[in-house]
């Protein structure tokens, strides 16, 4: 995350748990030749587009007072995650508690290059996988990413 997202989060994070959301990330970038601003927002029972335009009303106005961009254009989008977006803060590991992941390690470990389960439990360096019946310890300094297993 950019030094402008960070501060895009702690700007806007207050604003969207006011509407009973929470927000996931913020990235700034071109897309299809202009900035965009994108607001990922999550809710349980997931987030639908109805979600999404209140959400952009709550940040709109406090937005252009806010004046991010020195009144260079952009877009703002408001969006949930998605089901492929990868885990990566805690939340987003405690939100997904229960279900069923992959993980992908940072480099080999027992020839293994991912593993999948259930994630158990959520602590502050690891997290608790079950595999097969068996809880497996990961630290999260060796997972290069992780996803929730979609199954088609």
């Amino acid at each position: 995350m950019t030094e402008f997202e960070k501060e895009m989060f702690s700007f806007l994070e207050p604003l969207v748990v006011s509407g009973g959301y929470e927000l996931v990330d913020v990235t700034f970038k071109k897309e299809y030749g202009t900035d965009t601003l994108t607001v990922f927002i999550w809710k349980k029972g997931g987030v639908s587009h109805s979600d999404c335009e209140i959400v952009t009303g709550l940040i709109d106005a406090p937005l252009d007072e806010l004046n991010p961009t020195k009144d260079k254009p952009y877009n703002l989008s408001v969006s949930s995650p998605g089901l492929d977006r990868p885990i990566v803060t805690s939340d987003d590991y405690r939100r997904n508690t229960g279900e069923e992941i992959e993980v992908f390690y940072k480099t080999a470990l027992s020839g293994k290059k991912k593993i999948e389960g259930v994630l158990k439990e959520v602590r502050e360096n690891e997290i608790v996988i079950t595999v097969k019946g068996d809880d497996i310890v990961v630290n999260k300094d060796i997972i290069g990413s992780a996803r929730l297993l979609i199954k088609f």
